[in-house]
């Protein structure tokens, strides 16, 4: 196990995520189906790439769930894009971060798994956070906090269907049916909404694509060298990347209540995370 390797990996990764968000709410221009079309272009690049060299089939073998979970991801990357337009990036990043406490729902009605009491009680304390961002931060817009409630619901039940999907298909081409739904979706939902980039757009739009690709394999590479319960909290160092990028770039205010309500929501998350890789030790 090479910890400081791994630590490394998740940092790179954390970075790469910040800056794709970053990038994305610097696109204001552009509509959030066309960045969507583009994220995905940029990324199936990389994974059909990989799959062509390593000879890999294209064709899975979950065929009907693999695109239900591609569509369901798909929808959770829109309505987070949409979400950027609204809130701050430090914002949206730590609340689409709830996922896992949705996930952790469906669990027990879909997969009959059980939540130990601990847990419920981390889940608390992070859905506390939300209510004093939303109660108490008079700087949250509120369709902009459905928006990613939304994308975050959709990425819980994601996690789910890759529950469901297990180790019978290959993870790229996992990513890469979803990146295929995201880019079908986002390119239909542009016809009639279409905005033509113009200037740096076009490179930026391309890198993200670039940015999220990378953050996923140094994601994978960090999980792979070190265990979860080392690794797993340092993915939330992407909400301080992307805190700290979006104060230097776009000049975001975080008041008091809003940086308690994201560092609640944090805690509980990494709490669950811990406990649970107690619980497997």
């Amino acid at each position: 196990m090479d910890v400081k390797n791994a630590i490394k990996f998740m940092i790179i990764s954390a970075l790469a995520f910040a800056i794709m968000n970053i990038i994305v709410k610097h696109l204001d221009n552009v509509n959030s189906y066309q960045i969507v079309f583009f994220r995905s272009l940029g990324s199936l690049f990389f994974t059909f790439g990989y799959l062509i060299k390593n000879k890999i089939p294209f064709i899975g073998n979950k065929n009907k769930l693999l695109i239900l979970r591609s569509i369901v991801g798909a929808g959770s990357m829109l309505f987070f894009f949409i979400s950027l337009k609204y809130l701050s990036v430090g914002t949206a990043v730590s609340l689409r971060y709830i996922a896992p406490i949705f996930a952790a729902i469906f669990a027990v009605f879909i997969l009959k798994e059980k939540i130990k009491p601990f847990q419920w009680l981390f889940f608390i304390v992070s859905f506390i956070g939300v209510l004093v961002l939303k109660g108490l931060d008079s700087q949250i817009d509120t369709l902009g906090l459905i928006f990613v409630l939304i994308a975050a619901v959709l990425s819980g039940l994601v996690y789910i269907m890759i529950n469901q999907i297990g180790q019978t298909e290959h993870p790229v081409v996992v990513v890469n049916y979803f990146m295929i739904t995201a880019m079908v979706l986002g390119g239909v939902l542009s016809i009639g909404n279409w905005v033509t980039p113009t200037g740096m757009e076009w490179p930026l739009l391309f890198s993200l694509g670039v940015f999220g690709y990378f953050g996923q394999i140094y994601m994978t590479k960090a999980f792979q060298t070190a265990s979860t319960n080392i690794i797993a909290p340092l993915k939330y160092v992407e909400v301080v990347f992307s805190m700290l990028l979006g104060v230097a770039l776009f000049n975001e205010i975080y008041t008091f209540w809003s940086i308690l309500g994201i560092i609640l929501i944090i805690t509980g998350l990494v709490l669950n995370v811990w406990y649970k890789a107690r619980l497997k030790q």
